[in-house]
């Protein structure tokens, strides 16, 4: 069995001068002002402090989640979104691709050594004997995935515009997230704001 750090990176990200033109351009059609140049920060800036934010949709995002199974249901549930899933119907664990083990993500609240994460580290690697029992004694991989723990690594490749990744971060980032979860919207929101300032700046 493989423990690892969970992780957040924006995919293929676009130049920012290249998002800034795209909402700015979209959005300054209600205006007739495309000729206005040199202004993108300044407009995007204000129409976010307007609530003026349904041009933001204008710019998209792309980011690759490598969290556990609890997490990546949470991200999920956020809509105006597509997703990709690492699917445990198909991937067979028990295959050389994989190291024939099950890969799981460190909780981010018990420390290493500490009985919580023994219990917790002993639970897995039970689960993963079953799950490679199962295997053995015939089951197919979405049946023997019954066993598999909430701790199994997943990767998560989520789409969304722009002010759905704001209210995303508005809801991950709080106190009141899960551990795990914020964990990985903290990280994301620091790589976003220092890319593309003033998409997020109120935020950070």
């Amino acid at each position: 069995m493989k423990i690892i750090d969970p992780s957040a990176i924006l995919v293929a990200p676009p130049a920012y001068d290249e998002l800034l033109w795209r909402v700015e351009n979209a959005g300054r059609t209600c205006y007739k002002s495309e000729m206005k140049k040199a202004s993108a920060e300044p407009f995007v800036r204000n129409i976010i402090a307007r609530g003026h934010e349904a041009v933001l949709e204008h710019g998209t995002l792309t980011a690759r989640f490598t969290c556990d199974r609890g997490v990546s249901h949470e991200i999920v549930r956020h809509r105006l979104a597509a997703y990709c899933q690492e699917s445990t119907r198909y991937c067979n664990y028990s295959k050389s691709k994989f190291g024939r083990e099950i890969t799981v993500i460190r909780p981010s609240f018990w420390k290493k050594g500490s009985l919580e994460y023994d219990i917790w580290e002993q639970s897995c690697l039970a689960a993963e004997r079953a799950y490679m029992g199962l295997l053995d004694a015939g089951a197919t991989p979405q049946e023997a995935r019954s066993v598999l723990p909430n701790s199994l690594k997943t990767e998560v490749v989520m789409t969304a515009n722009i002010r759905e990744w704001r209210h995303f971060f508005e809801l991950r980032t709080s106190h009141a997230a899960h551990p795990q979860m914020r964990e990985l919207a903290v990280a994301l929101l620091a790589l976003s704001h220092r890319l593309y300032p003033v998409f997020f700046e109120d935020l950070a």
